[in-house]
C-alpha cells in the first residue's frame, strides 16, 4: 500500500479509522459526484421573556433571526475548517428557516444543505443548524441566561453510495 491507497477500515466499520484504530480522513477521490442533499433542524429554547423580545424584535443587538440565518450559512461553508476529519464541499445551496414556537418559548431551527459531489453534506446541515443556534444565544443572552440549545438531528440526507435516509421519530 503507497501513502496515496486509502487504508481499510477498522474492525469497528467506521470508515474514519485506518487498520490500527487510528483517525484518518477517507479518501474519497474514486467516487462517483451525485446529488446530495441534507436537512437538520435544532431548537433554541428562549424562556417567555426573550422569546417574546425576539418575536417583537426588541433585541439590542438587532434582528436575531436575519443574524442568525446569515450565521447558519456561513457556519455550513466553514464546515471543514471547523471539524478536522470533514472535507470541503463545494455548497451549491445552503437555507436557513426559523419557526417561532409560542408553546415551548423556542425557536425551531431547519437547514438544508445541497451540492453535486463526491460526499454529503450532512455535516454541512448540522453546523449550520449549531452555529445559527450559537447566534440566537448570543444574541439574546442579555434577556435571559436560561436559554438553552438541543434537539439538534438530522432529519433527511439523499444521495451518494449509501442511499437515502429518513429520520423515523
Amino acid at each position: 500500500m503507497t501513502d496515496l491507497d486509502s487504508p481499510p477500515h477498522h474492525a469497528s466499520g467506521l470508515s474514519h479509522l485506518d487498520e490500527q484504530g487510528r483517525a484518518r480522513m477517507v479518501d474519497i477521490s474514486a467516487k462517483t459526484a451525485t446529488s446530495r442533499t441534507a436537512v437538520a433542524t435544532g431548537q433554541v429554547r428562549l424562556g417567555e421573556r426573550a422569546f417574546v423580545a425576539v418575536r417583537d424584535q426588541q433585541i439590542q443587538k438587532g434582528d436575531v433571526l436575519t443574524v442568525a440565518q446569515i450565521a447558519g450559512v456561513l457556519g455550513a461553508k466553514q464546515a471543514s475548517r471547523l471539524l478536522p476529519l470533514c472535507h470541503d464541499v463545494l455548497l451549491q445551496n445552503v437555507e436557513i428557516a426559523f419557526e417561532l414556537n409560542e408553546a415551548e418559548s423556542a425557536i425551531d431551527i431547519r437547514a438544508i444543505t445541497k451540492t453535486e459531489g463526491a460526499t454529503g453534506v450532512e455535516m454541512e446541515a448540522m453546523t449550520a443548524v449549531s452555529i445559527a443556534a450559537l447566534t440566537v444565544y448570543d444574541m439574546c443572552k442579555s434577556v435571559s441566561k436560561d436559554i438553552e440549545i438541543g434537539s439538534m438531528r438530522l432529519l433527511a440526507k439523499s444521495g451518494g453510495r449509501s442511499g437515502d435516509y429518513r429520520r423515523t421519530n
